[in-house]
């Protein structure tokens, strides 16, 4: 038994956690001193981009956690089923999957390629599938198994489809994976979506919009401390939910939000999908 609270001892398998929010998810765990397995593709450092699987280990295990490395391209099954046995193997079990990677259009329906389509949909509704479908049996094993998918709440106002139809879609994929696997295995695996409130600063956003967006921004660590909050409750009772980040932290107690800011009392950007 691990003491309530905390991740110690626990084996997260996190998509897409060289960077970012999925990196930030695993060094708030290494702190608690967990097992994590990094599967994404960077294998090399990006031009644009900071960070490859084998600098996020290095950073997870100088946290305090034990890391393991593992490049995979989610879209592949095969690659996938590898990668989460390859983790149960080094670190005895499973008790985590985080699908956070995610591939982003915001772009209209004559303007994005159906090579592009293809992408969204491989990486966020097939990847989440195809990860979750792996992971399950072994976290049906597991003490307090946990799926958390980093995907808005279903909302179909038309509003949020008008401008990206495309990504709206391959990212409600994802969404509908909770939705349907919650009640599917409710009592036995915990599976949740979490959202932000406002936009992260990230790489990503700032190739999307250049780093002068930053200032209405949030950190990352904001999601990192929510799904610690969810991750730590009981997996029977905490299921089906989409929850927004900051609602998480003022339920786990924490009043002030501002330590998130990447430029306390600049007025935050919203993020999309909430009304």
């Amino acid at each position: 038994m691990t003491s309530a609270g905390t991740l110690k001892g626990k084996t997260l398998f996190i998509t897409g956690a060289s960077r970012g929010i999925g990196k930030a998810i695993a060094l708030r765990a290494a702190r608690d001193g967990a097992n994590v397995a990094i599967a994404a593709k960077t294998t090399e450092p990006h031009p644009k981009l900071d960070g490859t699987i084998h600098t996020a280990a290095a950073e997870i295990e100088a946290a305090g956690g034990k890391a393991l490395a593992i490049q995979c391209d989610i879209r592949d099954e095969a690659q996938v089923a590898a990668a989460i046995q390859q983790t149960v193997e080094a670190f005895g079990g499973l008790d985590v999957l985080v699908n956070n990677a995610s591939a982003i259009s915001l772009t209209g329906t004559l303007e994005t390629p159906p090579k592009r389509w293809d992408l969204m949909m491989g990486v966020n509704g097939r990847g989440t599938f195809v990860c979750s479908q792996a992971a399950i049996p072994h976290l049906l094993k597991a003490e307090n198994p946990h799926i958390l998918t980093l995907s808005p709440p279903l909302n179909l106002n038309p509003r949020w489809f008008k401008h990206h139809t495309a990504y709206t879609i391959a990212k409600y994929a994802m969404s509908l994976c909770t939705l349907g696997m919650a009640a599917e295995f409710k009592g036995r695996v915990a599976v949740n979506s979490l959202w932000p409130r406002t936009i992260i600063g990230t790489a990503a956003v700032a190739m999307l919009k250049g780093a002068a967006e930053f200032d209405n921004c949030r950190k990352p660590e904001i999601l990192a401390d929510a799904a610690h909050a969810i991750l730590t409750r009981d997996a029977r009772t905490c299921t089906g939910n989409f929850f927004i980040d900051d609602e998480v932290l003022r339920e786990a107690g924490v009043t002030d939000l501002d330590v998130y800011a990447v430029t306390p009392g600049v007025e935050l950007a919203p993020d999309i999908f909430l009304d």
